[in-house]
This record gives C-alpha cells, sequence and structure tokens, in this order.
C-alpha cells in the first residue's frame, strides 16, 4: 500500500482559519484552536447583530421623527395614529428622511395628516 501524506490539506486549512483571524489580538491570530473559536464566536456576532442594526435604525426613525414633530404640536404617536386613520402609507425610514432633509415637505406630510 502507498504512503499517504496529509500535510499540505491540514495546512491549508490552518492557513484559511489563521487568514480569517487576521489582526485579532494575542493567541487568537496565531493558534489554530483559539482562531476557530474566535472565527465560531464572530460568525454568531455578525448574525446577531445584522438583526439589532434594523432594530436600532428603526429608532433611530422613531427620534428623528418625533424631533421633528414636536415643534409642530405632534408627537410621534399621534402623527403616527393620524397617518393610519387617513391612510397614508409613508414608511418611517421615508419620513425621518423627509424630517431631517426637506422639512418642507415634511410639514406638507404633517399638515395632511392633521387636516
Amino acid at each position: 500500500m502507498t504512503r499517504v501524506k496529509r500535510g499540505t490539506t491540514s495546512l491549508k486549512r490552518r492557513r484559511n482559519v489563521l487568514a480569517q483571524v487576521k489582526g485579532y489580538r494575542f493567541g487568537r491570530s496565531t493558534k489554530e484552536i483559539q482562531a476557530n473559536d474566535a472565527i465560531a464566536h464572530a460568525g454568531a456576532y455578525a448574525f446577531a447583530h445584522r438583526r439589532d442594526k434594523k432594530n436600532v435604525f428603526r429608532r433611530l426613525w422613531t427620534v428623528k421623527m418625533n424631533a421633528a414633530l414636536r415643534p409642530l404640536g405632534f408627537s410621534y404617536s399621534k402623527f403616527i395614529d393620524a397617518l393610519k386613520k387617513k391612510n397614508i402609507i409613508i414608511d418611517r425610514k421615508i419620513m425621518a428622511d423627509l424630517a431631517e432633509n426637506n422639512p418642507e415637505v415634511f410639514v406638507n406630510v404633517v399638515n395632511e395628516a392633521r387636516a
């Protein structure tokens, strides 16, 4: 039976793992077992935080809209209620952008909801 040397596959796997953790601190950037652990944790955090990011932005939109609505005599919750009663369908992302970058258009939308 012929001899099989398995160094190339192991080295390739090791090189790939260590390339993924380049820039990590301490043993996680040089030791294969710690690097594998770091990769697993990083992947889990990345997955969870991609979802958290959506919540963070929705809260930011709420804050931006509320800040623009207060001087107009509206609160965020009352404004959203008025939009729903008037069947005005503009999503919160667009409304927050209008409040920040086009205040005159936002005031028109608020007046439409108020009327």
